[in-house]
């Protein structure tokens, strides 16, 4: 049995935490591959590394401001490494990092270094082989992940690898230059060398004990998730629930791998375990409730608009050639709402508003601003009847006024949009009627 285990900044972020991930690895000998990010903050008030690196990178040509950042860096990865009591000199690295960012290393080189820096202690302290992701992890020039390439040589760079440590977050890119995965990009790497190794089961340790339900910043001490699917996962994970990386799913998806949320505190507990599918019935009707602000619909109106050919592809096409993307789109007989990010959207309004005019003619169009949408979402809702009824009769016991409903045919989640003012107290109620007193 072969197993990836991807350890995140907070599970690193001391010398006192690298013993706990040693002991964690040591307690299972199927633990062979080591996936590290950098050394994340050690308290509330703290500074992640890899922030301090972009500002490292910030202060190039400045030489006081450039060495004074340089200085807390590497006062970090000292620190670690002496309270390890290693035998390793991190000088030459350092002096190879700050030359290469004066003669004009990019920022992506500069950010990837917490993690270089954090896999050359990690394998020096667990007596692993050190694979650097610049030979194995391959982009292309638009920044997107050549997986085909990365397959191929992670499959060969790891045919005769017993155990090996290889840093997140980064690979390389056709031209050379060291490219990295968008923040949090650590759980693409580990993905991406689980799916291609074909391991048995893809660890993600992190600091807490799973996958939780709902936000615990909304509601306190919320249930963790015992088993979740990779469906359930995607759509919550899309919806603001964060734990992983959404690009994270893709590779260990199509390799069936289930993937184990698990907490280095805690490592006695379970975690989560996301599976491609499952037996399980879950603990409640909805697996989880996600959801996030910053949205407004467009709502259009025409009578007969249900007899007219190709209504909905030329509203799209207005959006389309906007580059905007849609979020939702709940219709009606006469009525269409699209649903979009309202950053995107303020600026381009006018713009897309007269487009839809031009297009469909329509009888009115109906903005509405500052809205949010929440996920509710589940395996076991399309086995119990009047979840949909449950989850308008929270709402309304909250006072909360509904803006637009959206449910797929799956039945394998509902959408509910409200106003932003309403957003806490939305999922409060949901929570509630679902988890806590289960009406």
């Amino acid at each position: 049995m072969k197993k990836v285990v991807k350890f995140g900044g907070s599970s690193l972020a001391s010398a006192e935490q690298f013993r706990k991930v040693k002991e964690i690895i040591s307690s299972d000998s199927s633990r062979r591959y080591v996936v590290p990010s950098a050394p994340g903050k050690r308290s509330e008030d703290d500074t992640k590394v890899t922030d301090l690196l972009y500002r490292l990178y910030d202060a190039t040509g400045d030489e006081d401001r450039f060495s004074a950042v340089f200085s807390e860096i590497r006062a970090r990865f000292d620190a670690i490494v002496s309270g390890l009591a290693l035998e390793l000199d991190l000088r030459n690295e350092y002096e190879t990092i700050a030359e290469k960012l004066k003669n004009g290393s990019g920022r992506d080189y500069a950010a990837s270094r917490g993690e270089y820096l954090n896999g050359r202690i990690m394998a020096n302290y667990l007596g692993y082989e050190f694979v650097d992701p610049a030979e194995i992890i391959v982009f292309f020039e638009d920044g997107t992940l050549d997986r085909d390439t990365t397959e191929e040589r992670i499959a060969s760079r790891f045919r005769d690898l017993e155990r090996a440590v290889i840093p997140g977050f980064y690979g390389i890119s056709a031209d050379g230059r060291i490219r990295t995965f968008s923040r949090g990009g650590s759980d693409v790497s580990g993905s991406v060398i689980a799916g291609a190794i074909h391991a048995d089961v893809y660890e993600n340790w992190t600091d807490v004990s799973g996958f939780l339900c709902a936000d615990p910043h909304i509601i306190e001490n919320p249930e963790v998730i015992d088993t979740i699917t990779y469906h359930e996962l995607r759509e919550l994970s899309y919806m603001g629930a964060g734990v992983m990386h959404e690009d994270a799913i893709f590779p260990v998806r199509k390799e069936g791998i289930p993937i184990n949320i698990r907490n280095t505190n805690r490592p006695s507990d379970r975690g989560t375990m996301i599976v491609a599918d499952t037996c399980r019935k879950p603990r409640y009707t909805i697996t989880g409730i996600a959801g996030k602000k910053g949205f407004c619909s467009v709502t259009i109106d025409k009578d007969r608009m249900n007899s007219e050919v190709g209504f909905c592809r030329k509203v799209l096409q207005v959006f389309e050639d906007n580059n905007m993307n849609l979020e939702h789109m709940p219709s009606g007989i006469d009525t269409m709402t699209i649903v979009v990010h309202r950053s995107e959207f303020l600026d381009r309004e006018q713009k897309i508003v007269a487009g839809i005019h031009r297009a469909v003619h329509p009888d009115h169009i109906a903005l509405e601003d500052d809205l949010a949408l929440i996920a509710v979402v589940g395996r076991g809702m399309k086995d119990q009847r009047g979840t949909a009824a449950r989850v308008f009769a929270a709402l309304s016991h909250a006072h909360v006024n509904v803006k637009m409903i959206d449910q797929g045919s799956s039945e394998f989640n509902i959408i509910v949009g409200v106003k932003s003012a309403d957003f806490e107290a939305a999922i409060r109620s949901i929570y509630d009627i679902f988890v806590l007193t289960q009406i």
